[in-house]
């Protein structure tokens, strides 16, 4: 079963844990960090599935599922430090599908999340089919293989995990950091800059005119983006 799953963690690092969990799970993953990302990108990627952290920023995670709740049936499971009973109960009476208290282990993550798709039947139609495709992409998480119109690319592990990233969200701007955390365990030595030449060789492979790129675009002052829409 292949979904997509929002991650709404403030913490950086239990966030990329969690990410690289899903991506090796076969699933792909949207990252945010406090409450207005996690509604604004449950509104326009619509996924299968919120790992809701309740101790979020400026709108906390019961605030978030609230407006979930009104607004849509993603199915939700929420994760905090907070385990007084009073917590868990509004949280579900809120309309939270499970709940985990940290610390917890990926592997039990990694089943709630199973055992909360399967329940929904949300990712049914995504089961024979985990390849991500946007802009003549199409990115197997799975089997690790991209294609590019058709033909197979050869790319390193760093160079895949990135334009991983960027094909589940095209047209989303990245910064050099973000990309970097993309290549964690990939690519433990790189620095920012490191990752202009990842995307400047991945340019060379799936660009026509590397000189002149269509797909892989740089966003001055900002960061990157994948640009070309999903298909």
């Amino acid at each position: 079963m292949c979904a997509h799953v929002l991650v709404a963690e403030d913490d950086e690092m239990q966030a990329e844990l969690i990410r690289r969990s899903l991506l090796a799970e076969g699933h792909t993953a949207t990252v945010v960090h406090d409450g207005p990302a996690a509604l604004d990108a449950a509104r326009r990627l619509r996924p299968d599935l919120v790992v809701l952290d309740l101790m979020l920023p400026v709108i906390d995670g019961f605030g978030v599922c609230r407006v979930l709740r009104r607004d849509d049936d993603i199915p939700v499971l929420m994760l905090t430090a907070r385990s007084a009973e009073d917590d868990v109960l509004l949280g579900l009476e809120l309309g939270a599908d499970d709940y985990m208290t940290k610390p917890y282990s990926p592997r039990e993550l990694m089943a709630r999340i199973r055992t909360v798709l399967r329940r929904s039947g949300r990712a049914a139609d995504r089961r024979e089919d985990p390849v991500v495709r946007a802009a003549g992409l199409a990115v197997d998480p799975v089997r690790h293989e991209v294609r590019c119109d058709g033909e197979p690319v050869e790319c390193t592990p760093a160079e895949f995990q990135i334009l991983l990233a960027m094909t589940a969200e095209p047209e989303r701007v990245f910064s050099r950091r973000q990309l970097l955390e993309c290549t964690r365990g990939t690519d433990r030595a790189s620095t920012e800059r490191a990752v202009d030449v990842h995307i400047m060789n991945l340019r060379r492979k799936i660009e026509a005119d590397p000189r002149r790129p269509v797909r892989l675009l740089t966003v001055f002052g900002v960061g990157y983006k994948l640009s070309g829409g999903r298909g």
